[in-house]
């Protein structure tokens, strides 16, 4: 299965960092990279988040094939030069909350970063953890595992097993345990070429560390 259904919340993986999450007639993407080639109206964007500019996140085709109308909100605004629409500076630690939310969505925008890596420094990019349907749901973006996350306190967290430029499957599953959400996604695997992860053992890992969590794995929906 590519989706799942957490209360009210279908949250639906293309592969790689690319979801697409519905609840409540709004629908958000997540770092639209993996897309269909065609996304019909109603599937398409009131808000997109993005998480770094790097192309297999930050996609300027896809943007546009997911974009519903001068109306979808894009954060951040420097990822492309191309969006027509409500597009939104943002840095580490905002809190788009309350009279700041989007469309009613409450946004945290949280640290990622590389600790062993040169990849993705401090500041390259960053996380999301937002409110829909009544779920806080927590894009780790490409990240390891680092101090802030266990402050995270979220139901679903999105978490990247490929390692190579993110957490490997052990890093991912220590992670997962610190922030101790309802249900872990494993994420940023296997979807391009030298990246790839084992999502049975990262399952394996966090349910022998905390059986409490429920590892949910999806199959990719667009390949």
């Amino acid at each position: 299965m590519s989706s799942t259904t957490i209360k009210n919340v279908t949250i639906n993986w293309f592969g790689h960092a690319s979801f697409m999450i519905k609840s409540e007639g709004l629908i958000i993407y997540i770092d639209p990279y993996a897309v269909p080639d065609k996304v019909d109206y109603d599937d398409q964007a009131d808000i997109i988040l993005i998480t770094h500019e790097h192309y297999d996140h930050c996609s300027p085709e896809a943007i546009r094939r997911v974009r519903k109308s001068d109306s979808t909100t894009l954060i951040p605004q420097n990822c492309t030069l191309e969006f027509r629409g409500d597009a939104r500076r943002i840095i580490e630690g905002d809190m788009l909350i309350g009279d700041l939310a989007i469309k009613g969505v409450g946004i945290e925008v949280v640290a990622a970063y590389n600790i062993n890596k040169s990849s993705h420094p401090e500041g390259t990019g960053v996380g999301y953890i937002f409110e829909i349907g009544g779920l806080r749901i927590y894009h780790a973006g490409d990240t390891d595992f680092s101090p802030q996350m266990r402050d995270i306190s979220v139901d679903v967290a999105l978490l990247p097993i490929g390692g190579t430029y993110t957490m490997d499957e052990p890093e991912a599953a220590d992670a997962a345990v610190a922030i101790s959400p309802d249900v872990v996604i494993p994420m940023h695997y296997n979807y391009i070429d030298g990246i790839e992860g084992d999502a049975e053992m990262f399952k394996q890992l966090v349910q022998d560390k905390n059986p409490d969590i429920e590892v949910v794995i999806l199959s990719a929906s667009v390949k």
